[in-house]
């Protein structure tokens, strides 16, 4: 069984990079809410309390009773869960007064403590709260300070339970992952021996004794999710899966032909369902952005529903849903995210058991699975790209057209990225047809063309973003190229809005 460490989520926007930091160290861990913890799972080798939204003395604070897990695992509190502990056991937590927020630094530590352990003198720690504890517990001992707050760190004597007010996942705290490391291995004794590997004989072992002989059905995309969900799904089962790729006419230029090859030469069982007319046809004259969506969703589920059909003795629907989606879906705070279906709907409409293989990893570790299976580097490496496409790169409404003025302006701003070896330093880049038209001159004639926005932003998961800072030189050569060779633009833009406020697409 796979060794783990449990995350108890109270709400944090960090939460999800506490798991993340904690698999960098080749460690499996779980994210729960922070009332849900697997009590019968004998693999539990530590656990790690999240930061939240709300303080610890606020009427609707999330609270939950550590004491059947306090002394029989390992604890790391981190900003809230810190403070909570303290709180929870007699010691002060009050408003600070200012908001605590960005660097600090370690101004005093026990070098000796093992959670601190090869961290350096005046290391930088980021913090994030509003709160801070002014008072421990008698049996609680202070092992760090920074030169505004005098607790920042603290463990209960005699006990494996540490607290830390500053944010050792992210990565300002400049040591912060060796504080990890020191909880992770040295405390709590992880072996460090999840992989990609691992993951992948764990994983195709599950799938063959949860699936036996049935037949599966799985939506591909184009994209890394799926397509890694389909290749693994294909080692374990071979033969009973099959795959359906529908095109709605708006992916990017060749990108139907292109994709249908890379799956043929992964030896994968695709359909190909060229659905195009009746997307333009169902979208003709619908501008608002979430109208689009919803005749682009129910318009794929329709589609596809179609064409399992005609599939016999179908019981499973597999879907490349990732941790993130399942995490989002969790609505800790009630506040939260988003509900997930890759496909939603398909799984009730078609009266199919659901098969998620990704839904333990985060992206980054999907495309380390996807490398070791052996699939190609461009399908690995794709930049993120919407479910509608170009649908939603297009403001206003939809025509045949439109998409290719814009499939063409795409395919040179994203080639250009992979001829000038920028592909790979951008998270996610495309060009985006605005709903205007702009003078121009070209040749002796006076032109009233489209303009086209290019959008390219960098980031590590979506969560935040910023524009792309591109060499001037390549924005002139794309620019120059876009309107000598697409027919219909005439003006190139560059959108330099990062996110938040803004977000990624422009829809």
């Amino acid at each position: 069984m796979q060794e783990k460490i449990i995350i108890l989520d109270f709400g944090s926007q960090t939460t999800q990079l506490i798991g993340r930091r904690v698999r960098e160290l080749d460690t499996y861990c779980e994210i729960v809410p922070y009332n849900k913890f697997p009590k019968e799972d004998t693999t539990i080798k530590g656990v790690i309390l999240s930061g939240s939204p709300f303080s610890v003395y606020d009427e609707n604070a999330f609270k939950v009773d550590l004491s059947e897990i306090r002394g029989k695992y390992p604890i790391l509190g981190i900003c809230y869960g810190a403070q909570f502990m303290s709180y929870t056991n007699g010691g002060k937590v009050e408003p600070a007064g200012t908001r605590e927020y960005g660097r600090a630094h370690l101004a005093s530590f026990c070098k000796d403590n093992v959670l601190l352990k090869g961290v350096r003198d005046g290391s930088q720690v980021w913090m994030s709260h509003g709160d801070t504890i002014t008072a421990i517990p008698d049996n609680f001992k202070k092992i760090a300070s920074t030169d505004k707050v005098e607790i920042a760190a603290y463990q209960i004597e005699g006990e494996n339970v540490w607290g830390v007010q500053f944010h050792p996942e992210v990565f300002h705290s400049e040591d912060g992952t060796q504080i990890l490391k020191n909880f992770v291995v040295d405390v709590c004794g992880c072996k460090q021996d999840w992989s990609p590997a691992s993951f992948i004989e764990s994983t195709v072992a599950e799938l063959k004794a949860q699936l036996g002989d049935d037949k599966v059905v799985l939506g591909l995309s184009g994209g890394v999710d799926s397509s890694v969900a389909a290749v693994l799904l294909n080692k374990a089962i071979g033969k009973n899966l099959t795959c359906i790729f529908v095109d709605h006419g708006m992916l990017r230029k060749n990108e139907f032909k292109n994709v249908m090859v890379d799956y043929e030469c992964l030896g994968l069982n695709v359909i190909g369902v060229d659905a195009s007319e009746k997307f333009f046809s169902e979208l003709a004259g619908v501008e608002e952005p979430e109208h689009k969506r919803k005749i682009i969703g129910k318009g794929f589920i329709d589609v596809f529903d179609v064409e399992a059909h005609k599939i016999k003795d179908v019981k499973w629907l597999a879907q490349g849903t990732i941790y993130p989606d399942c995490i989002e879906s969790l609505s800790i705070t009630g506040t939260v995210i988003k509900s997930h279906h890759n496909v939603g709907g398909l799984p009730e409409k078609m009266n199919l058991k659901l098969c998620e293989p990704l839904r333990l990893l985060f992206k980054d570790e999907v495309r380390r699975v996807g490398r070791e299976l052996g699939m190609p580097e461009h399908l690995i490496t794709r930049h993120p790209f919407p479910g509608p496409g170009l649908a939603v790169r297009i403001l206003g409404d939809i025509t045949p057209e439109k998409v290719r003025i814009l499939q063409d302006a795409d395919d040179i701003f994203i080639q250009g990225l992979r001829d000038w070896g920028l592909y790979d330093k951008v998270w996610q880049a495309g060009v985006i047809l605005l709903p205007v038209q702009s003078v121009g001159v070209m040749g002796d004639e006076r032109t009233y063309e489209r303009a086209v926005a290019l959008r390219a932003v960098t980031s590590t998961d979506a969560m935040t973003a910023d524009w792309a800072h591109l060499p001037y030189e390549f924005m002139g050569k794309v620019s120059n190229d876009i309107i000598n060779k697409v027919k219909g633009v005439n003006r190139v833009t560059y959108d330099i809005s990062s996110k938040p406020p803004a977000t990624i697409e422009w829809e």
